[in-house]
């Protein structure tokens, strides 16, 4: 299971969709799916439109929610046009039902995609409210079986303070799931992260921003954290 933020796809814009840096991430995934690895993929919507902000404007949350699922996916279908331009075969599967664009989440279908070594990309999150797309990609990746959950951000793993406004920090090359609860680190929200731990699902995280990082990863290089059992 990859999962990525919304904003990783505005590459240096402030907002919505910048293609080469689409592009870019989908011939990371390429890279791995050419390896025979069998990829699902969440896309958050931040880029776009996210809930909580939407909400402390004063709008609705639930509502504010919704209009998040909605913003995935957009990002999950110019992700499906990018990985088909690459000749790979991508199904779209959100959890709230939209026929004409995206197929209806079954489990069994969207197993049977992957056995075909279809790129599974889940879109609108849980389809409820109240619920990030950290705990969609981890509720998806125990449905199908991952071995691990790959999240790609701008750092190269879990630091004990934030790196970007600390030079000072230090990153962890290992740490068990207690302890990261324990020193309070953001590896992902509470409820995605009580359900990896419950059910022993590794967490790695690495910097999608480095070429070929994804794809190193699976080969044991390259820079990143396990949050582990």
């Amino acid at each position: 299971m990859l999962k990525i933020s919304g904003e990783a796809l505005m590459g240096d814009q402030g907002f919505g969709l910048h293609p080469p840096t689409v592009r870019r991430i989908a011939e990371e995934v390429q890279s791995v799916h050419e390896l025979g690895v069998e990829i699902c993929m969440v896309i958050g919507g931040g880029n776009i439109f996210r809930g909580l902000q939407g909400s402390a404007q004063g709008m609705e949350r639930t509502t504010a929610d919704y209009m998040g699922m909605l913003a995935t996916v957009m990002n999950a279908l110019a992700m499906q046009s990018a990985l088909e331009a690459l000749q790979i075969h991508t199904r779209v599967i959100s959890a709230i039902r939209m026929d004409e664009v995206a197929e209806p989440y079954i489990r069994r279908r969207a197993v049977r995609h992957l056995e075909k070594k279809r790129v599974c990309i889940f879109a609108a999150g849980t389809g409820n409210p109240y619920f990030t797309t950290d705990t969609a990609a981890t509720l998806r990746a125990n449905e199908m079986s991952c071995e691990a959950i790959l999240m790609g951000k701008q750092v190269d793993g879990v630091y004990d303070k934030d790196p970007k406004k600390h030079p000072d920090a230090t990153r962890f090359d290992t740490i068990t799931y207690n302890e990261a609860l324990v020193k309070n680190l953001k590896v992902m929200d509470a409820s995605a992260f009580a359900l990896a731990r419950d059910n022993d699902l590794p967490i790695i995280v690495f910097s999608l921003d480095e070429p070929g990082g994804f794809k190193g990863i699976l080969a044991g290089r390259g820079t990143y954290t396990k949050v582990h059992g």
